[in-house]
């Protein structure tokens, strides 16, 4: 593969699968800083993972893994830099946008965000309605753990949401 058709390739997979790669990164990263390193890193190994893609999955599911997979291994090493910021400390990130924010929304990713991360990678792929054996492939898991795992998750969101003051929503 030239370095050409690499770049084309990458191109194209970021102009089609940008919003996937943002959902991972506002899952897993608050801050606008910590943000842009985490996409930063992602779009690194998206790059140097081309090469090696042999199409045997789809390019949505490869850059899920990819993705999913940078962000984890970002947040362990985040950790051992500093502590991580609580949500009320960065709250005012999420607000200050121009754009009209969805309550509801920023709700979701803090409580997405409070999930461990294989946890928080189940809920993006189902979010994205990934089947079971899908996710398992992905995450390296069974499905049956897979499906354990949503139903705790189903769960924990239902019980945070009537905690959840909807302001009338």
């Amino acid at each position: 593969m030239t370095e050409k058709q690499q770049q084309q390739i990458f191109e194209n997979w970021i102009d089609q699968h940008k919003a996937l790669l943002f959902k991972v990164v506002r899952a897993y990263a608050f801050t606008a800083m910590d943000q842009d390193d985490l996409f930063q890193e992602i779009t690194i190994q998206v790059w140097n993972s081309i090469p090696g893609f042999r199409e045997e999955s789809s390019v949505t599911t490869w850059l899920y893994r990819i993705s999913l997979n940078t962000a984890i291994k970002w947040v362990k090493k985040e950790r051992k830099h500093y502590q991580a910021e609580a949500i009320d400390d960065v709250q005012h990130v999420l607000q200050e946008r121009k754009v009209q924010v969805d309550e509801r929304l920023v709700w979701l990713y803090e409580e997405i965000y409070q999930l461990d991360e294989i946890d928080r990678s189940i809920t993006l792929l189902l979010l994205d309605n990934f089947s079971y054996k899908e996710m398992a492939g992905i995450l390296g898991i069974t499905e049956s753990n897979v499906g354990v795992k949503i139903n705790r998750i189903k769960k924990y969101l239902i019980s945070k949401s009537k905690k959840y003051d909807h302001h009338g929503i």
